[in-house]
């Protein structure tokens, strides 16, 4: 079993994402801790807001006070309601969660039924409870149920996810074919991305972008790719370096390939559908880009915006880390299109989509964002650019990004071995 926290602000946002499963009878509320049961056992958005508001009232400090947890059996796993139940009191109660209110909703609409819980990281005595070691104290909690209820465990791979990371490209510190290639030569193995574009946006996370490069050897038409480092702006800070450097997977025959796998896997995914959900759900709770991309970044989704000369947005991408899927906004749905965000953050037109059932409160904690300083073009996934954090850091958020280490690995002399040894074959094949 896997649990992921999520660590943010946006409590209404939170509990208007699982409430809207309850409604589409999509999952199921099945437990209230330190929340008030109705008369007829019906619950609200609003309801289940106004009842942590004795708690976020009395800490306007903590900036993240809300935590929204996953617990992921594995998809062969066959847990009753009341199994769920007891495994998220057990969770909660060794995490320093047991006398915090708390919901948690199941969820049925993917093949692995899974339960999420929202609470608050702050008593009612306003203290906020201590959460520098969550992550390892959770991993030992989950192998602990795994074993107490029978459950599959979680690969050795799946445990380690929140333990490396991958690295953004820092130029400054020398060695950029290095720092390349230990980001290019993995991520397809990780990711699904369907087209060129996708891949590009993917890799602007790492400060790095790929070209592709025609010409002609012998009278025919060659295709080529090359890979080039990126500042925090965008900009370009290194030479080019030719994809045959970092192996096959970084070329643009394997990734043709790639992107037509790509493209069927994503035609079946329920990951499309709960991706738009999130979209949409951050259109109607948030006013301007800074929040729109901050509520999403807190549910481990990217956004990257793709702007002209001119300001205009011609491209939106959204790189959703839970499905590790890469998505162009109109393939999801045309009204999540470029020109659509271009009009609501260029010329004050809110994207039309169906209202949700309950009004928007603003959380006393929320803060008034139209004083924020505009973001820099190229800081959209701006804690990878840091070292993780206990507090908000990549891992905690959502599980970490796979990379084996590659350190110290010098892919030239890697790519001359390989070419001598093909040689040889030749040769002994002559003889």
């Amino acid at each position: 079993m896997i649990a992921k926290i999520g660590k943010g602000s946006n409590l209404y946002g939170a509990i208007l994402y699982n409430q809207q499963k309850v409604e589409t009878e999509n999952g199921a509320v099945l437990l209230l801790n330190k929340i008030p049961d109705t008369v007829d056992g019906r619950y609200s958005v609003a309801y289940f807001n106004k009842c942590f508001d004795p708690y976020l009232s009395v800490n306007i400090k903590t900036e993240k006070m809300v935590r929204h947890i996953s617990l992921n059996p594995d998809p062969k796993d066959k847990v009753s309601d009341e199994q769920f139940t007891e495994m998220a009191q057990e969770y909660m109660k060794r995490m320093g969660y047991g006398n915090q209110p708390y919901i948690v909703f199941k969820h049925t609409d993917i093949d692995r039924t899974h339960i999420h819980i929202v609470s608050t990281c702050v008593g009612i005595d306003g203290k906020k409870i201590p959460d520098d070691y969550d992550h390892p104290r959770s991993m030992a909690i989950c192998r602990d149920l795994e074993i107490k209820y029978n459950l599959h465990k979680a690969t050795e791979q799946e445990q380690k996810q929140g333990n490396k990371v991958f690295n953004p490209v820092d130029y400054q510190r020398g060695d950029i074919k290095s720092q390349i290639a230990s980001v290019v030569r993995h991520l397809p193995k990780y990711y699904s991305f369907p087209t060129l574009g996708s891949y590009n946006a993917l890799l602007s996370l790492f400060n790095i972008t790929a070209e592709e490069v025609k010409g002609e050897r012998n009278g025919q038409t060659v295709n080529g790719l090359v890979y080039v480092a990126l500042d925090e702006n965008g900009n370009k800070v290194s030479n080019p370096f030719k994809a045959s450097l970092f192996g096959k997977d970084a070329g643009v025959a394997q990734l043709q390939k790639h992107f037509e796998q790509s493209k069927e896997k994503m035609k079946s995914t329920p990951a499309r559908s709960i991706l738009k959900n999130m979209i949409e759900l951050a259109i109607h709770t948030t006013n301007n880009e800074i929040d729109f991309r901050k509520q999403l970044t807190e549910q481990g989704v990217n956004t990257v915006i793709r702007r002209n000369n001119e300001e205009r947005i011609y491209g939106i991408t959204f790189i959703d880390h839970e499905s590790r899927s890469v998505w162009n906004g109109s393939a999801l749905d045309r009204n999540l299109s470029a020109n659509v965000f271009n009009d609501w953050w260029g010329n004050d037109i809110k994207p039309k989509i169906k209202e949700p059932t309950e009004p928007q409160k603003k959380s006393v904690t929320q803060k008034d964002t139209d004083e924020l300083p505009a973001e820099k073009p190229h800081h959209f996934f701006d804690f990878l650019n840091t070292e993780p954090k206990h507090e908000d850091g990549l891992i905690e958020a959502f599980g970490g990004l796979l990379i084996p280490d590659a350190q110290g690995e010098d892919y030239e002399a890697q790519a001359f071995a390989k070419k001598m040894k093909k040689k040889r074959k030749r040769k002994r094949g002559q003889q």
